[in-house]
């Protein structure tokens, strides 16, 4: 059941919102009526449904439309396009959680999240590990949407989705991390106001980059003298999600291939490439103990390896990863994830995807484009486009008159300030953020999800982060997916994911 109303007033969500008409002036010669109404958002859109999640039968409102957020100075600074879920009739709001929903890049818009995971309708794949690139694809209802327990926003950054900056605004201003966390706390200061919702159990769930943002956020939200707004804000989180944890990018060289390890056994086993009539949970198990054990102490020696030490390693590595003893032994036991990508099924033609090592697309002669002929991300990001395209107007009924960016390589990632200025990397911890920030709030929980055969961001850098940054370990639980960088492709994920999460909001906001 859907209806639609258009209003000039906030409605369940979020603020005035950017839809269409902008005053137009001579060439060269905007005026200044163009330029305020271009900054001024129209009214939201705003539509009223009806779904079973979780075996719930729950009325709610969505509402999709513009917020803006103030510039370092104060004046207009970018107009961030979210969605919102929320169920109709809760009752007492300060026990009715709320979820705020964000993906990474940095540079990518919450499409993913949104028809994956956790929003009302879901895309379904046949087989999410070898998905259909071609039209049609299959948008049905998602039973394991978590409306059934807490509200629901989706957030776009400045630059992606439709989220914008505003006229006279500078990329600067919001392209970079803590830039990027101060207009995300802005948003969500917001968003609980209009709503009345700042006694509610709130909860940050971000995927890949998203949980840099998650972690900057955490440490901000407090705000005080030495923070970016020089203010008291006072925001906290009774809990925070991580998935595809993208938090250490000062991983040093010899704990990569370390990290790695569980996640090359994994892939290793689902492509039958070693002995697979154990379960995968114990060649993962086999993997961390092997990796956290004698592999790490082989690296730690180098040259001081002993040559029957380094034949006996390389020939456990070969047992764990299906790669050839010879090919371990040429680069030195150190296999990148690049290298197994190329090499795992080599025999076949066939290179793997890094974001899901289970799927495969014939191999490149070249080094190729890095998501475009990702075997994962090249075959579902049509996927998820097009039926996006749907659900917004078919849905939400959202029409607008600028395309929807899922995500922006150029703009925003090419140009991000990780606090050395644009596009200049940089290699920082910020898991230490999180610690910050669970220090200042010692109830506060910590989920950290993430895929079996994810060689982007393995699981076994999600535990090692955890475990060295001073995290509170009793207030953390961590699960792993048979999955990919999204750990929510395929039916039994998503659905163990959804499992997962309603628990872990059960233990956070009791």
């Amino acid at each position: 059941m859907r209806t639609v109303a258009r209003s000039c007033s906030i409605l369940v969500g979020l603020g005035a919102v950017a839809l269409g008409a902008v005053a137009v002036a001579a060439p060269g010669q905007p005026t200044a009526a163009a330029a305020a109404e271009a900054a001024s958002p129209p009214p939201a859109v705003v539509t009223r449904h009806q779904g079973v999640f979780n075996a719930v039968s729950v009325q709610y409102v969505a509402t999709a439309g513009e917020t803006v957020v103030p510039a370092p100075g104060g004046a207009p600074g970018a107009g961030l396009f979210t969605f919102s879920f929320v169920r109709a009739g809760a009752g007492d709001p300060s026990k009715r959680p709320v979820l705020f929903v964000f993906n990474g890049g940095p540079g990518s818009a919450s499409i993913w999240q949104q028809l994956g995971a956790f929003g009302p309708r879901r895309l379904v794949f046949k087989d999410a590990a070898e998905p259909r690139a071609l039209p049609p694809y299959d948008l049905q209802d998602n039973p394991d949407c978590p409306l059934d327990v807490a509200d629901i926003v989706f957030i776009d950054p400045a630059g992606v989705g439709f989220s914008r900056l505003l006229p006279g605004a500078k990329p600067e201003d919001f392209y970079g991390v803590d830039q990027d966390a101060r207009a995300t706390i802005d948003f969500i200061t917001d968003w609980l106001t209009r709503n009345g919702r700042w006694n509610s159990p709130k909860f940050m769930i971000g995927e890949s980059y998203g949980t840099v943002r998650a972690a900057v956020v955490a440490r901000q939200a407090m705000g005080g003298p030495t923070a970016p707004s020089r203010r008291l804000v006072g925001l906290s989180f009774n809990g925070v999600v991580l998935l595809g944890q993208a938090l250490d990018s000062a991983s040093d060289a010899e704990r990569v291939y370390v990290d790695l390890l569980p996640s090359m056994a994994a892939t290793a086993w689902y492509h039958g490439r070693i002995d697979r009539s154990r379960p995968l949970d114990q060649v993962v198990a086999e993997a961390r103990a092997f990796a956290g054990d004698a592999y790490l102490k082989a690296l730690w020696a180098g040259d001081r390896l002993s040559e029957a030490d380094r034949q006996a390693v390389a020939a456990r590595l070969a047992a764990l990863t299906g790669l050839p003893k010879g090919l371990i032994l040429d680069h030195n036991l150190r296999i990148s994830a690049a290298v197994f990508e190329q090499a795992l099924l080599k025999d076949q033609r066939l290179m793997l995807g890094a974001y899901d090592a289970r799927d495969t697309l014939p191999a490149l002669p070249g080094q190729g484009d890095p998501v475009g002929d990702d075997p994962a991300m090249g075959e579902y990001s049509a996927a998820f486009v097009a039926a996006f395209s749907d659900y917004l107007t078919g849905f939400l009924g959202v029409r607008m008159d600028r395309p929807y960016v899922p995500i922006a390589f150029g703009e925003v990632n090419g140009r991000w300030d990780y606090g050395e200025g644009p596009g200049r990397q940089t290699h920082v911890n910020y898991a230490l953020d999180l610690a910050v920030a669970m220090r200042r709030n010692p109830q506060t929980k910590l989920f950290v999800g993430a895929g079996d055969y994810d060689l982007v961001t393995p699981m076994g850098a999600a535990e090692y982060v955890v475990a060295h940054a001073g995290i509170p370990r009793g207030q953390v639980v961590l699960h792993d997916y048979a999955s990919g960088h999204m750990v929510y492709m395929g039916d039994a994920n998503a659905h163990q994911l959804a499992s997962d999460l309603r628990a872990f909001i059960a233990s956070a906001a009791p």
